[in-house]
C-alpha cells in the first residue's frame, strides 16, 4: 500500500511535475490549486499521509489553512518562493514539519517526506518490487515469500532504491545516505553491492545501470 500525498500548488506546470515525480517514486498523489479546493481535498482524502503546500495560494493562503491540515494530524511541507526568515519561522510555528523554498532539487524533496513520514510515523511498513519484498519494522527482505539474507549495507542499498524508484541514483549520493559522509572507500563499492542485490533477489532487469552517473530501480 502506498503514502498518499496530496499537492496544494497554484502553478499547474509545477503542480503537474511534483506529481509527477512523486508518483514514479512511489507514492500516490492528489492535487488541488488554491485554499478552498485544498479545505475540500482534505475531505475526500481523509487517508492522506502527508500535504505539500504552497504558501502564495489564490484566496487563503497556505498560512492560513495550515490549521486544517494540523487538526486532522497531518504533517504538512511547505513548498514557496517566500525565503524570509519571519515566513520560515511563521511556517514552523503554526505547525509545518518543514520548509522549502523554490525553486529546489525533487532528490532532496523526496528525502524529505521521507524522513517525516518516518518521524511521524505514518511511513508504510513494506516495501516492494516484483517478488521481492521489505518489512521495514522487522528489516525483514522475502523474494516470493522466502526470506533472503542480506548484509546490513545491503538492506540499507534496497530501502534507499525502493524509496527512491524510477529516479536515478549517483554513486557519491548512494555513497552519502547508505555509508555516510565519514566513509572512505571507493565508490567501486556501490557497484559490488548492487551486484549482490542483482544476484540475490533477482533484480538485473529493475536495477539499471545509468553510464557515468549510478543507478536507478524501475518498475
Amino acid at each position: 500500500m502506498k503514502n498518499k500525498i496530496l499537492v496544494v500548488e497554484d502553478d499547474r506546470a509545477i503542480s503537474e511535475l511534483l506529481c509527477m515525480n512523486l508518483n514514479a517514486a512511489g507514492y500516490e498523489t492528489a492535487a488541488a490549486y488554491d485554499g478552498e479546493e485544498a479545505r475540500r481535498l482534505l475531505l475526500w482524502h481523509e487517508d492522506a499521509d502527508l500535504v505539500l503546500l504552497d504558501i502564495m495560494l489564490p484566496g487563503k493562503d497556505g498560512f492560513s489553512i495550515i490549521e486544517d491540515f494540523k487538526s486532522r494530524n497531518l504533517p504538512v511541507i511547505c513548498l514557496t518562493a517566500k525565503d524570509d526568515v519571519a515566513s520560515k519561522v511563521r511556517g514552523l510555528r503554526l505547525g509545518a514539519e518543514d520548509y522549502m523554498v523554490k525553486p529546489f532539487e525533487m532528490l532532496e524533496l523526496l528525502v524529505r517526506i521521507e524522513k517525516v513520514l518516518e518521524r511521524t510515523g505514518r511511513a508504510k511498513r513494506f516495501l516492494g518490487i516484483r517478488d521481492v519484498q521489505v518489512d521495514l519494522k522487522k528489516h525483514q527482505v522475502t523474494k516470493d515469500g522466502t526470506a533472503v539474507s542480506l548484509k546490513p549495507m545491503e538492506y540499507d542499498l534496497l530501502v534507499l532504491l525502493l524509496q527512491n524508484r524510477n529516479i536515478a541514483l549517483g554513486r557519491e549520493e548512494i555513497l552519502r545516505r547508505v555509508w555516510g559522509t565519514e566513509f572512505l572507500g571507493e565508490s567501486r563499492t556501490v557497484d559490488v553491492h548492487i551486484g549482490q542485490l542483482r544476484k540475490k533477489l533477482g533484480l538485473s532487469e529493475e536495477i539499471r545501470t545509468i553510464p557515468k552517473l549510478g543507478y536507478r530501480l524501475e518498475d
